[in-house]
């Protein structure tokens, strides 16, 4: 059923717990087929009579994922037509996860940055190992934090907080995280299997109709904010992409040095 994944690590446990890693270890950059092979398994899934839980994870023990590669940035700069399909694939993303009908638990390996935090915090239950860093650092970038960000974090710890983090792009450790309530939980590393794949084994063992449709009911009020905020928030960072502020940044993450801004 997911022939078509080459880019992720699929494994299937004979209790219903779909495992899926984000196989490009140290960091798990999105990059390559990662992005679309993500969201089509999370399509399909739904139709998939033999899972009733998955658990997202990172390879390694670095990162669950930096997110966007930066390598992958620098080349965009010079084509307009993948920075746009670059966005409309994130819309996909988005909408992939949140019509997700079955309970998505992410084992938060490592560092979450970008894209890893929003799909660390879209899913439905989130334990992140102790120490781990949570951030979206888009405007760090020169990206306005559009593809979901500046929905789920103010859901999550109210737009006070929400907004400190999301406008600076400073990270917060898990510990941090979780009495926020960004989380559910932060743990030793030695506990992270237990309390993620207990918890996937207990949902797995319950009453899945039921459980199904309370996390659908649950996401229904998310699911209508983000309809209704979606389309502006993706092309407001795509309209940053072509900033000079973020062809400066790029630029600078590669050679190691701090950028100028210039407010344009």
């Amino acid at each position: 059923m997911y022939d078509y994944v080459t880019a992720l690590k699929l494994d299937r446990r004979d209790n219903g717990v779909l495992v899926i890693t984000l196989d490009n270890p140290p960091t798990n950059p999105f990059e390559g087929a990662m992005h679309d092979d993500l969201r089509r398994v999370l399509t399909d899934v739904n139709a998939d009579p033999d899972v009733k839980v998955i658990v997202l994870t990172g390879g390694g023990e670095k990162a669950f994922s930096a997110g966007g590669d930066i390598h992958e940035m620098k080349r965009l700069l010079t084509d307009n037509h993948g920075t746009i399909h670059g966005f409309i694939e994130a819309r996909r993303m988005l909408e992939a996860l949140l019509r997700l009908e079955k309970p998505l638990i992410a084992r938060v390996n490592g560092h979450a940055i970008g894209l890893g935090a929003t799909l660390a915090l879209f899913s439905d239950l989130c334990y992140a190992v102790e120490g781990a860093k949570i951030g979206d650092p888009h405007v760090a970038v020169g990206y306005a934090a559009g593809d979901g960000g500046a929905l789920i974090w103010p859901q999550l710890i109210g737009y006070m907080r929400a907004r400190e983090y999301l406008l600076t792009g400073d990270p917060v450790l898990s510990q941090d995280a979780a009495a926020m309530g960004l989380i559910n939980r932060a743990v030793p590393r030695d506990q992270l299997d237990e309390v993620a794949f207990g918890m996937a084994d207990r949902l797995a063992a319950g009453a899945s109709v039921a459980i199904n449709l309370t996390k659908q009911a649950i996401n229904l009020p998310l699911r209508r904010q983000l309809e209704g905020m979606l389309d502006a928030s993706v092309w407001f960072e795509a309209i940053s992409s072509f900033s000079k502020d973020h062809e400066e940044a790029v630029n600078a993450f590669i050679e190691k040095r701090k950028p100028s801004f210039n407010g344009d």
